[in-house]
């Protein structure tokens, strides 16, 4: 067989590789279509849909928010916290400082309980960081409730029991007379409106945020860590920096929730505000259930969450052994969530993160 004459070296460095490298799949390019597709339905949801469904959807969209938050300090950083009310209590509290002390608008009052978390972050991190494992757990719980009694005696926000937003403030609120104008509706609809449009605007910046994390190579860092810090340490990852940076970004985006939150409330108390049954377990409940360390996870956790909140809240109590059965049951049998077993099962990913290896005739997944 005659042999085949050698290209030049510069020919062969410049000649295309039959091999690349993908992260998305065929399932997730569809998924794509069918989300923007989506987003552009949710958008144009008042112009069809009810007062109500508006009001519980600005519900799913905040918790989905806090969840994935949650999710990237847990699920991707190995930072197990249950002190998060603290960052959503100081950011609505920052909201009210800004509307009541500075007199801000309150939509642009939301980006002050953000920068306010974030800034919280900053000793709260001095102090948890020394901890590890369970002792980090505990000693973030421990920050949320001395920020909690502190905020107590803030005089000028009502103390311990709370204040609410001036009227003009909240009759004011930047856009809310032009959504009047334009859907027909009156101050107190438009301003759910409002508030629904901007938790819709935070939900889909956090996922593609996280998105864009797992896919940096920053991602590729945490993703070792997580799975092994000493090794990760071993190959040049500064696992310090990377978990810092994850603290101040999940303290940054739930700092947002809060103030959005209690901007759609225009009432808030420290009891409220900083309540770790609603702003931390049932986050912990949404991620479990659905998958932890994945994006899809929180978002199928959040609708399992809100179904059966909608089936058995009127249970009381039982309301919530019911949530902790269901959750010690997923823990139990599927320990990487709902979510966990779908992709397993169909080999289903619709935020790809992992590099795959693709030649002509064999494909090879990456780490």
């Amino acid at each position: 067989m005659r042999n085949e004459p050698a290209l030049p070296l510069s020919e062969a460095a410049s000649a295309p590789s039959p091999w690349r490298v993908e992260t998305a799949t065929r399932a997730s390019r569809t998924f794509a279509i069918l989300a923007v597709a989506l987003v552009l339905v949710a958008i144009a949801l008042p112009v069809f849909g009810s007062r109500t469904l508006i009001q519980q959807l600005f519900g799913v969209l905040t918790m989905l928010t806090l969840a994935q938050n949650w999710n990237m300090l847990a699920g991707y950083a190995g930072l197990v916290s249950v002190g998060q009310q603290a960052f959503v209590g100081i950011g609505g509290y920052a909201l009210f400082a800004g509307v009541v002390i500075g007199g801000l608008d309150p939509v642009a009052a939301i980006l002050i309980g953000g920068l306010a978390a974030a800034i919280l972050a900053v000793p709260t991190a001095f102090f948890v960081f020394r901890l590890q494992g369970a002792y980090f757990a505990i000693g973030t719980w421990v920050v949320a409730e001395v920020v909690r009694l502190l905020v107590m005696q803030w005089q000028a926000l009502g103390g311990g029991t709370g204040t609410s937003l001036p009227r003009g403030a909240v009759r004011g609120l930047w856009g809310v007379e032009w959504i009047e104008a334009t859907f027909g509706v009156r101050g107190g609809e438009a301003r759910d409106i409002l508030a629904y449009w901007l938790a819709l605007a935070l939900a889909l910046a956090t996922i593609g945020f996280v998105y864009a994390l797992m896919r940096s190579r920053a991602g590729l860092g945490l993703a070792a860590v997580r799975d092994n810090e000493a090794a990760a340490g071993a190959v040049g990852v500064d696992a310090r920096r990377l978990k810092t940076l994850v603290y101040f970004f999940a303290a940054f985006g739930t700092g947002l929730a809060g103030a959005l939150i209690y901007m759609q409330s225009a009432r808030i108390s420290p009891d409220a505000a900083f309540s770790v049954l609603d702003w931390t377990a049932y986050v912990i409940f949404i991620v479990v259930i659905g998958g932890i360390g994945t994006i899809e996870g929180p978002i199928l956790g959040v609708i399992v969450f809100f179904v059966l909140q909608y089936f058995l809240a009127d249970l009381g109590a039982w309301y919530l052994i019911a949530l902790g059965v269901i959750a010690i049951a997923v823990m139990l049998f599927a320990p990487r969530g709902l979510w966990g077993l779908i992709s397993d099962r169909y080999d289903l990913h619709l935020f790809p993160v992992r590099r795959r290896l693709k030649g002509p005739r064999t494909d090879t997944k990456g780490a």
